[in-house]
């Protein structure tokens, strides 16, 4: 399987597959290899830098290779980028952002950066997210102390160990002839709606979960369920599993507490929709092409 060409500097094309979607490990492979564990610093390698979602690259749009932290910085050594040891750096949110370097955000639609770079970021960030959640024990409160081979922790008081929080989503696409469910949030651009998402609850499997959320949020009933694809989404540590699903009945009735608006829209009519970084966008381009809409 070979991924779709994208450009380096937008996302102007529709995935052929989630797996090749931003922030899946996939746009990685042959580039970035993870630490087995976090550790100090190698010298002659190259510099992950990320103040809060910017990220910082020469003019170049490369990772840079030369940097002075400030003492306040965090860094470590988090895996090798095209073999060349990689430091993770957490620029201070308060400091001025490093001299000769350009930044990029990385929660843009279209960040302007590869997407072997972003994918790196992201992961960057997220494993940050972790660090950031993981100085402590939940059970006791003792601080958390490195395991070894690994980027969990254990507790240094009662011994239980931690691991990376990955927290668990659906996203639907419901569609009943040839038009498909979208919803909006308040807040969201002007015009913009996207798919119905949302967590997994308690003691639910994932198919459970999609059925509640479209019920809840809409008041729609849905039936033959599939799954398409998943993606990482590091804002902060989300696994989105994809699915698409049959309208079976109701009308819509907007849950407002979660939503502004939701309406069944023609496939040939649609909205301002979510970046192709997305598997929202995803879903949705994949249900074009399959009706004859996109090429």
């Amino acid at each position: 399987m070979s991924a779709p060409p994208v450009s380096p500097a937008c996302f102007a094309q529709a995935f052929e597959d989630a797996l090749f979607l931003p922030f899946n490990r996939t746009s990685l492979a042959g580039r970035f290899e993870l630490a087995a564990a976090p550790a100090p610093v190698i010298e002659g390698g190259v510099w992950l830098v990320l103040q809060g979602a910017q990220l910082y690259l020469t003019a170049a749009g490369d990772l840079p290779d030369e940097l002075q932290p400030p003492a306040t910085a965090e860094c470590c050594l988090c895996g090798w980028w095209q073999q060349r040891p990689c430091a993770l750096c957490r620029w201070p949110q308060e400091a001025s952002p490093p001299v000769g370097l350009v930044g990029y955000n990385l929660q843009a639609e279209e960040p302007g950066i590869s997407l072997a770079l972003l994918s790196l970021a992201a992961l960057g960030r997220q494993l940050l997210h972790w660090l950031d959640n993981s100085r402590c024990c939940s059970a006791c409160g003792t601080p958390l102390q490195a395991l070894a081979r690994s980027w969990g922790r254990r507790c240094s008081g009662c011994a239980r160990e931690h691991y990376p929080h990955i927290h668990p989503c659906i996203i639907v696409l419901v569609q009943r002839g040839e038009q498909v469910l979208l919803t909006r949030k308040a807040g969201w651009k002007a015009g913009r709606y996207s798919l119905v998402a949302g967590f997994v609850d308690v003691g639910e499997c994932l198919e459970e979960t999609v059925v509640r959320e479209v019920w809840e949020e809409t008041g729609i009933a849905i039936t033959n369920l599939r799954y398409v694809g998943s993606q990482g989404w590091p804002f902060p540590s989300q696994l989105m599993v994809g699915f698409t699903a049959d309208y079976a009945g109701g009308d819509i009735q907007v849950e407002e507490a979660e939503l502004e608006d939701a309406r069944w829209f023609s496939c040939h009519d649609l909205p301002l929709l979510p970046g192709r970084r997305s598997i929202s966008r995803f879903l949705i381009d994949r249900h074009l092409k399959q009706l004859g809409v996109l090429p």
